[in-house]
């Protein structure tokens, strides 16, 4: 089952960092933001995850919650949290539970091979957990505030 605007996004469950498990039917009560990246510590991942750091006390006065995702180990997201000083949890997906729910595995190229990826999306979810907007295909620099903007209108 994938993920609709407006419908109700399906329950599910990953670890997380902090020790924690992250289960979406949990967080019901305020909205939330899931932002699915490629790779931690990269060029463009480390942009947008500092963006969404520095945006952080916008979405908390909000009660809107953030958590990053990407396929990387537990290991790789505790590193990459404490080196940004990340004020928020990263959600590891491995099976890529959530990624196929949210549809944003897709192919890409690089250096002249097809390979299986993700593409930088950002899903707001409302209180009630029903999807209210998304974002795919996004640059990171600049994406924080443009989901804060929308993520104040809810």
């Amino acid at each position: 089952m994938k993920t609709t605007l407006n419908q109700a996004v399906p329950d599910f469950s990953l670890p997380a960092t902090g020790g924690k498990d992250f289960q979406l039917s949990g967080n019901l009560g305020h909205a939330m933001v899931l932002y699915f990246y490629p790779k931690d510590s990269t060029p463009g991942c480390t942009t947008e995850a500092g963006q969404f750091r520095d945006a952080h006390a916008g979405f908390k006065k909000l009660g809107c919650a953030i958590y990053g995702i990407s396929r990387d180990s537990l290991k790789s997201h505790e590193n990459f949290k404490a080196k940004l000083e990340l004020p928020f949890e990263l959600l590891v997906d491995a099976d890529e539970i959530a990624c196929k729910l949210f549809d944003v595995i897709k192919l890409k190229n690089m250096y002249g091979k097809q390979v299986r990826s993700i593409e930088r999306s950002t899903f707001l979810i409302d209180k009630n957990g029903r999807l209210a907007h998304e974002w795919r295909a996004v640059k990171a620099d600049g994406h924080a505030s443009d989901v804060l903007a929308v993520a104040q209108s809810l």
